[in-house]
């Protein structure tokens, strides 16, 4: 049987395996561990530890070492070969070899040369299981020659061309570092335009004057030998020039337009371009058909010099180096190639085997070109060595079959080509070893409760032993935690608790034998600090305590060590430290910090830290005070499914203490970008115990607030990914609601991906009718919010429950809630309906309650439809007009208000549900008493005479019943606006026209008319006329006043018959008349008069009022009266030339435009008063006067 590697880990279940965990493993190479005991008898061929470097360059000032180290057992012997042939160490005096070694000395400082030992030297390790060799170790002296003397003659140019120092150090081995120096050894200044060559010499692009020195010197330094050589001096003389001409750039080095460069695998690719010109030239540099390497190059030498480390195949090409300036540009092709020495792929690895079984040994190496791969058996080329039937040699794998313990030996592998080669040892070791147990017995292993506990079992034999692990003397089964066994036979039990504790037997078969080993395992509880140190505040010399409270296991015995700023507590006095204390007097400045208290045992190490802030003991002068900067420093410990722990350092408190901390969160799985208030802790703690969900991406980010505000958030601390659950909640808003006769629509508000849990986020909705005996019906779906259940009965109460569930299981058992199917039209009209009517607009509705199946869904309650029956007429040009009254719930009786007076109705009642309306009850038809009238529509006042006035009316729009008759009543109105006697007239129903008779001439009257049914009085209507002075004379009519208010009269009484007004007047002419004169026979004379003052007073005359002695209007307009509601009109209103009253009429008035009123007219029945200067508005009030306009006041508009 083949022994193949063993997996990583395998996980067992207890539940699975009954009494005992086993491993059963194949490897293909058998590992032999180191341990002193087991490799005092275990049989193993050599194995070269150490050697020195293919390459091995050595200080002819010091004896030569060359290295060969190896184990075996038993110990290896060692032999060398140089060139190829025996190296005879016993017949050289100056060779010796190192004790239980193969390095040899050569002693070369005493006497002997250096040359004599150069050469390839090979070492050999053997023992009776076979031989291993080393490299081939190319042994050379280091050198460090001296520059050849040669005569160098001053260098002199003008200013501005080319210039090559040129280096050409000696030969080395190895080669040299070059640098340029002068005298003083001081670096000489490279720049864009001076610059060294990867060859060691000094490019200058151009010359300048400054340039000019006789100490341009190359020096070589031999780092192996500690030696630095120096070049003769060169001396350099620049000519300035009038003017230095311009000139595109062409390339110092390389030559030409192309070149080619070979590099191999892993080593530094270097290409250089250095170009002259003027002005100094600036290189780019570009790869044809491809990018370069962004983290692999770099660019050197003021970019005249592109690296590429770690070179690949993959950056073989053609880069192009581009110099320019303002002249031109120039490029240059250097075509790379990449070789490879031989590097592998699958190095050979040493080999144990058991008898009779198999194995191979694969050498697989890659390179360019290709490398050849051979085989040798303990340093002889497999080809000439003896047979071996077990062996199989197929190109670069060996294949063994039923090996044997002669088949013991150590192969060599050597890959080559023309760049180098690799050679690796392997041994087989065919090995028949019993087991052995390398763990101490009955090793006690201490571990804290909940951490992870490893039990060693370490073990080795030839076949592999399998391992098997027991708990307790009689092997009892391991069924309560999962366990873990490791290839290297480890039991490990992820989470320890107190029922692991006890022992466990290890037990290691293979065919040539057992073995077995005890250990023992105690769990100790974890040491937690139960009183934290707290955030601090405190005044410079004041007193500040720190406690730090530890509760441990009591096998445990703990040290509590305090630290400030990470670093012991001062060598101060003040400091004192008690069991649970650090006290501090005579607080400094110096004493803020951070105060850590460490709580250790053998085990395990807790801390907890606190910020002392020290203020001062009275506030500055003038201190800032601010809201506090934002926490920083966040960090999560005791990360657990459902709880972390947050801690900060809290900002600058800006002069205000810290009164609390914010703490915010973000779920960057499910609302990235929104942060949520998680909880506030005082401003004393810096520390949280966060309550997690499970499947939260969880960041968190703390703002401080103190008396002045709060402060910016602070940065979010790491991400923390809890583990999914299943959900610990179900949907909420649970309803079951038909939307159709036969369906049952079950909604519900879904979870947020915060209260999910875990992935796969479902919903269980479970249904049955409340009634019955069916059982649940259940149906899975995802995350939505709605399920239709089709094929219900109608309107029939359901039980329903939404649960959720994810990946991880189920929510806690929902509860349950009552929803019912569909809806559908009531399907019987509600009965006995009858009317009480209980008065004229107002009527109440009676009806019996519908049958509560018959209505077939949620009632909602009546709805009473009610309309005026309409003469033929009417209904022949309008449809009937319908209200509607909806009474809630399950009322049976309702009010009909706003009824029309003496009017004819209808009505039905209908059930309303959820669904719509039943179907409506028979008609009813009920009638409504009398009611009072609305006013007349109008009243006109026609044929006014010197005594009588004929009213004229239109009988009410409403009349509300039968009208019985109508009442007209009038009154005089005098000068003084007071109200003579009321004349009360009843007139007949059908009349609408009537005529007054014996009225005062020239008199103010107001009318008011109102109609009458068997209810009563309606509204009024009102007017106001005057009787003219001779017949034919028009009476001034005033708009109507509907309603009973009060009466009103007018400012304005005629008197322009009166004789002394008449004598006044005349007078008043006269007095006119004279002064005219004397103003004109004034203004002749060449006097001024007052008129001329007033045009002498103002430059231009075109601009001033109009005057009173020419005839004009000083001012026209109208003037209000001086309380807005003494009005006599309603504001708007007219009065049309036939003298006709309407409410809403809008014709202009005569009224409107003369001195009020009684506006009066002459013989040819024009207006006298239509130019008065003023229009004065009456007052509304009757018992208020004016005085009556005349033409008296006509005349004082032009005084």
């Amino acid at each position: 049987m083949q022994l193949k590697i063993m997996p990583k880990k395998k996980r067992l279940s207890a539940g699975r395996v009954p009494l005992i965990l086993f491993l059963c493993q194949m490897i293909s190479a058998l590992e032999v561990p180191l341990d002193p005991k087991l490799l005092e008898d275990l049989v193993q061929p050599p194995t070269i530890t150490q050697q020195s470097p293919k390459d091995y360059i050595i200080d002819p000032r010091e004896n030569i070492v060359i290295q060969c180290e190896a184990k075996g057992k038993p110990p290896p012997s060692f032999s060398w070969t140089r060139n190829g042939t025996h190296f005879d160490i016993d017949k050289d005096l100056l060779v010796t070899m190192k004790p239980d070694s193969g390095t040899l000395i050569i002693n070369i400082m005493s006497e002997g040369k250096v040359e004599i030992y150069e050469g390839v030297y090979q070492c050999t390790a053997r023992n009776e299981r076979g031989a291993a060799i080393s490299n081939n170790i190319v042994v050379r002296p280091s050198r460090s020659p001296l520059w050849t003397k040669e005569k160098l003659e001053p260098i002199i140019l003008q200013n501005g061309q080319p210039l090559v120092l040129p280096c050409r150090p000696p030969v080395g081995l190895p080669s040299p570092i070059i640098f340029w120096m002068d005298n003083s050894f001081q670096r000489l200044p490279q720049s864009e335009r001076v610059s060294q060559g990867l060859n060691g010499d000094l490019y200058f692009s151009n010359v300048l004057p400054e340039d000019t020195r006789e100490d341009y010197i190359c020096y070589a330094r031999f780092n192996h030998t500690q030696t630095i050589q120096q070049k003769q001096p060169i001396s350099v003389k620049v000519i300035s020039a009038k003017s230095s001409r311009e000139r595109p750039p062409t390339f110092l080095t390389p030559e030409g337009n192309a070149s080619n460069k070979e590099e191999l695998r892993g080593n530094v690719l270097s290409l250089e371009c250095i170009a002259e010109g003027l002005p100094t030239p600036v290189i780019y540099w570009i790869k044809e058909d491809g990018t370069l390497p962004i983290n692999r190059t770099f660019y050197r030498n003021f970019q005249k010099t592109l690296q590429i480390i770690q070179v690949s195949e993959a950056d073989s090409g053609n880069y192009q180096c581009i110099a320019k300036n303002a002249l031109g540009a120039i490029h240059h092709t250097i075509s790379v190639t990449v070789k490879a020495a031989p590097y592998w792929i699958m190095a050979p690895q040493n080999l144990v085997l058991s008898p009779g079984e198999d194995g191979t040994l694969i050498c697989r190496a890659n390179g360019i070109p290709k490398p050849r791969i051979s085989w040798l058996l303990n340093g002889v080329p497999i080809e000439i060595a003896p047979d071996d039937p077990s062996r199989k040699i197929d190109g670069d794998t060996i294949i063994f079959s039923n090996v044997q313990e002669r088949s013991s030996a150590v192969y060599q592998c050597n890959a080559s080509n023309e760049y180098g080669y690799l050679l690796a040892n392997a041994f087989v070791n065919v090995l028949a070893e019993p087991p052995r147990i390398l763990t101490s017995v009955n090793t006690l292993y201490q571990i804290i409760a909940n951490r992870p506990a490893l039990l060693d079992c370490a073990v080795f034999g030839s076949p592999l032993p399998t391992i098997e692990w027991f708990k307790g003397a009689k092997g009892s089964a391991l069924r309560e935690d999962i366990y873990v066994l490791h290839e290297n036979g480890t039991l490990e039990i992820p989470v320890a608790q107190k029922d692991s504790t006890g022992s466990y037997t290890c037990v290691a078969r293979n065919k040539l034998g057992m073995a077995k080993n005890e250990v023992h395992l105690e769990i100790k509880d974890p040491t937690r600090i139960i009183k934290q140190p707290e955030y601090a505040i405190v005044q410079r010399g004041s007193t500040v305590s720190f406690e730090c409270r530890v509760k441990h296991d009591h096998t445990l015995i703990p040290t509590v060590t305090w630290l400030k700023d990470n670093g012991e507590l001062p060598n101060d006095g003040r400091f004192t430290v008690d069991k649970d204390h650090l006290v501090i007097v005579d607080v400094s400045d110096d004493d803020g910090g951070t105060y850590t208290c460490v709580a250790n045992t053998t085990l395990d190490s807790v801390s907890a830290s606190a910020v002392l802030s020290v203020v001062a003991p009275t506030p500055t002068p003038a201190p800032i005070y601010d809201v506090p900067n934002p926490p920083f420093d966040l960090e999560l410990t005791n990360q657990l499914d459902k709880s972390v722990q947050l801690s900060w350092t809290p900002g600058d408190d800006n002069n205000s203490p810290i009164t609390k901390f914010i703490i915010e969160y973000e779920d960057a799985m499910h609302e990235a970008g929104l942060w949520h208030h998680q909880t506030e802790v005082p401003g004393t703690q810096t520390t949280a115990q966060l309550k997690l969900s499970p499947y939260v991406n969880y960041s968190f980010r703390v703002m401080a607030e103190n008396n002045l505000g709060r402060s910016l958030p602070s940065e979010a601390s790491e991400q923390y990914l809890t583990k999914a659950a299943e959900p610990d909640k179900n949907p909420a808003t649970v309803e079951g609601l038909g939307s159709e006769p036969d369906n049952l629509v079950i909604t519900w508000k879904p979870l947020n991906g915060f209260e999910s849990n875990g992935p796969g986020l479902q919903y269980k909705v479970s249904w049955r009718q409340r009634d019955g005996d069916d059982e649940w019906t259940s149906v899975v779906v995802a995350n939505v919010s709605k399920y239709i259940v089709s094929g219900t009965p109608t309107f029939v109460p359901y039980l329903i429950k939404v649960q959720a569930l994810n990946d991880m299981g189920f929510a806690p058992e929902p509860p349950v809630v009552m929803g019912h199917s569909g809806e559908d039209l009531p399907m019987v009209a509600p009965g006995n309906v009858h009317v009480n009517v209980v008065n004229s607009t107002l009527a109440e509705v009676h009806w019996d309650p519908v049958p509560l199946k018959s209505i077939r869904g949620h009632l909602q309650g009546y709805r009473i439809y009610y309309w005026k029956a309409q003469n033929s007429s009417k209904r022949n040009r309008r449809h009937i007009e319908k209200k509607i009254l909806t009474f809630q719930g399950s009322k049976t009786h309702g009010m009909l208000p706003g009824l029309e007076p003496f009017s004819h109705y209808t009505l039905n009642v209908r059930v309303v549900n959820g669904k719509g309306e039943g179907p409506a009850s028979p008609d009813r038809v009920f009638n409504t008493p009398e009611g009072v009238p609305s006013a007349p529509s109008s009243l006109k006042i026609v044929n006014p005479t010197l005594d009588s006035l004929t009213l004229e009316w239109d009988p009410p729009s409403h009349p509300n019943g039968i009208l019985t008759e109508y009442t007209l009543k009038y009154q005089p109105i005098n000068s003084t606006h007071e109200l003579g006697p009321l004349v009360d007239l009843k007139i007949p129903a059908n009349k609408t026209r009537w005529t007054l008779k014996n009225l005062n001439f020239s008199t103010r009257y107001k009318f008011y008319l109102y109609a009458q049914t068997s209810a009563g009085s309606g509204s009024q209507i009102t007017e106001e006329a005057v009787t003219t002075v001779n017949e034919g004379k028009m009476a001034g009519i005033l708009p109507p006043d509907v309603g009973a208010g009060k009466a009103m009269a007018s400012r304005q009484v005629d008197i322009a018959t009166q004789g002394w007004f008449i004598g006044l007047m005349c007078a008043v002419a006269l007095l006119i008349l004279i002064l005219l004169i004397v103003c004109f026979i004034r203004r002749n004379k060449g006097g001024k008069y007052p008129v001329k003052e007033k045009e002498d007073a103002h430059a231009d005359p075109e601009i001033q009022p109009m005057k009173e002695d020419d005839g004009t209007f000083g001012e026209y307009r109208f003037l209000e009266s001086d309380a807005e509601d003494h009005k006599p009109l309603k504001k708007g209103s007219r009065t049309p030339s036939d003298r006709t009253v309407k409410k809403e009429d809008s014709d202009d008035s005569l009224v409107d435009y003369g001195e009020g009123v009684n506006g009066q007219f002459n013989e040819d029945g024009s207006f006298i008063g239509q130019y008065s200067g003023k229009k004065e508005k009456e007052p509304a009030e009757g018992n208020e006067s004016s005085e009556a306009p005349s033409p008296v006041n006509a005349m004082n508009s032009f005084v």
